[in-house]
């Protein structure tokens, strides 16, 4: 693990501006490094900015936000070609989405056509302007936020578009102790502006490259992939985990081990993940509403019944 170093430099920064809330950056890095894409469903005013932002400068990655509206245009998010009288040429003129760490903020808020405008370069890394396409360089994130209490004017996301996070996680208020700590590095001018770079984007590159060859064993895989079995023949679910679920709880695993510098995947690790990587992806019956299930208790159940494979690596 040669960058196992890097790592904790790049933690350090962003705790340094994100008081209190170590779980929530340890699951941004883990997205992060396994390639993935991160959904943050919170209050206002609780740092999810504030956590977008301070990764790209931690790594010294360029930043692009999209603050959504109900008048937002897919144009708006992935650039458009504008001709050149001069020339007699169109020359496309790059959106948001073409930058390192990506913001989609409030994204409930505009319409399905242009959250759809997103799946692509998502999940090809690459998009498309008038039979055109321009790849996104590595390394590339999109962090999106919604507010879950608002319902005027907002568009839920469909179940095609939350299956390309592969994390969904709330910050959720600081205590009052953390909640000082950050008045007084406010007061002090400690904030994001403020952070410098950890890490190159080279050695971010390289990083995700490591991860990719976290152990994980067989055993390991059976069992992944009879957690999603279990989840689509559950009563509680008319939804379970797909496929891509499986490949994503695999990829968070290697990298929750990534982070503690261990070169193979064990059950805890797949435990530490499991709930931010699946729970979003699955869609309650009206019986499990009806009794006030959830779905982080649909999946404890799950996991409770199914044998934790105990193997020597």
């Amino acid at each position: 693990m040669e960058f196992g170093e890097c790592v904790d430099r790049i933690r350090k920064e962003i705790n340094g501006v994100l008081i209190g809330k170590e779980d929530v950056v340890e699951k941004l890095l883990i997205t992060f490094l396994a390639g993935g894409h991160l959904l943050l469903e919170d209050v206002p005013g609780v740092g999810k900015t504030t956590l977008a932002n301070a990764l790209a400068r931690s790594i010294d990655a360029s930043f692009g936000r999209i603050q959504f509206t109900p008048d937002t245009l897919p144009g708006d998010i992935l650039g458009v070609s504008v001709y050149d009288m001069k020339s007699g040429t169109f020359t496309y003129k790059k959106g948001p989405i073409m930058n390192h760490i990506v913001l989609a903020d409030e994204i409930n808020r505009t319409s399905p056509k242009t959250q759809a405008s997103l799946l692509e370069a998502m999940e090809e890394q690459q998009v498309t302007t008038d039979g055109v396409i321009y790849q996104i360089e590595e390394p590339f994130m999109v962090i999106a936020t919604q507010n879950p209490i608002d319902f005027l004017g907002t568009y839920h996301l469909p179940e095609a578009q939350l299956d390309r996070f592969m994390m969904k996680i709330s910050i959720g208020y600081p205590d009052q102790e953390e909640e000082v700590r950050m008045a007084e590095k406010f007061l002090k001018g400690e904030r994001v502006s403020t952070l410098k770079p950890a890490a190159s984007i080279e050695e971010v590159v390289s990083m995700r490259k490591e991860v990719e060859q976290v152990r994980v064993h067989k055993d390991l895989i059976a069992y992944m992939a009879e957690i999603m079995k279990a989840t689509r023949e559950h009563n509680g679910l008319i939804l379970g985990a797909s496929p891509r679920a499986l490949l994503a709880l695999m990829r968070a695993a290697q990298a929750q081990a990534y982070l503690l510098k261990r070169e193979f995947v064990i059950p805890e690790d797949i435990a530490k993940v499991a709930e931010a990587v699946l729970c979003h992806r699955l869609v309650l019956s009206m019986d499990a509403k009806m009794n006030h299930a959830t779905a982080e208790q649909i999946l404890a159940e799950i996991c409770k019944k199914i044998r934790v494979p105990v193997f020597r690596v």
